[in-house]
């Protein structure tokens, strides 16, 4: 299957350095389980060994979950698989996660694993900007889910129903901004590279950026 060298996920995050309750090891294993199961039938995740779950999925997770207060209402956007809001219901159980996903196929199949993995987690199958005519977060996440300048469209008319964005990029962030300010969607917006760090095997860093609306206090 996934461990055909004998690996786990303890001994992935032990390899990183990363220290998480052994309840959580165990939940996340078992979202491992899961997650691979259905990718068996559905192109879900690329990350199908512990050592890239640990390297990017997890890292990533974590990187977000120390930029969001606690007990904040959040929204996991187009979220495949599950990543990142799975992850973060797991590590943070303080924040109310919400996620949602407009793919049917890979909605069925992560509403399955957070009912498999007993989450308290609501899901909504359908568009981001549609839910927010309807709901409000204090923090939206995004990982993988198109360029700045199209999430950004999508969210223009709902910034009273969103507290701030923080959306995971990789190298070419800065081409991404550029293009989102000359096509006009940064206005009225403020944007902060909120933290960056290295890619383990990669020469590149990834970055999270935290974009919220002009005349709102920073959270």
């Amino acid at each position: 299957m996934n461990d055909l060298d004998g690996d786990s996920l303890e001994k992935a995050l032990s390899r990183h350095q990363i220290e998480l309750p052994a309840d959580q090891i165990e939940r996340l294993q078992q979202y491992c389980g899961l997650l691979w199961s259905w990718n068996e039938k559905l192109n879900l995740t690329r990350h199908i060994d512990f050592e890239r779950f640990v390297t990017r999925d997890v890292v990533d997770s974590l990187q977000l979950a120390a930029l969001l207060h606690p007990h904040e209402e959040v929204l996991d956007v187009g979220t495949g698989g599950g990543v990142p809001g799975i992850i973060l219901a797991i590590v943070r159980p303080d924040l109310q996660m919400s996620l949602c996903e407009s793919v049917g196929k890979k909605a069925r199949a992560v509403d399955n694993i957070v009912q498999e993995l007993e989450l308290r987690v609501p899901f909504f199958q359908g568009r981001a900007e549609d839910i927010l005519e309807d709901f409000r977060f204090d923090a939206i996440v995004a990982r993988a889910v198109g360029s700045l300048w199209k999430m950004l469209k999508w969210f223009e008319p709902h910034w009273l129903s969103v507290g701030r964005l923080l959306a995971v990029k990789g190298p070419k962030w800065v081409e991404e901004r550029n293009e989102a300010r000359e096509r006009g969607y940064l206005k009225k917006l403020q944007l902060r590279r909120a933290v960056s760090y290295p890619v383990v095997g990669a020469d590149f860093e990834s970055v999270i950026l935290k974009i919220w609306p002009e005349g709102v206090e920073e959270k």
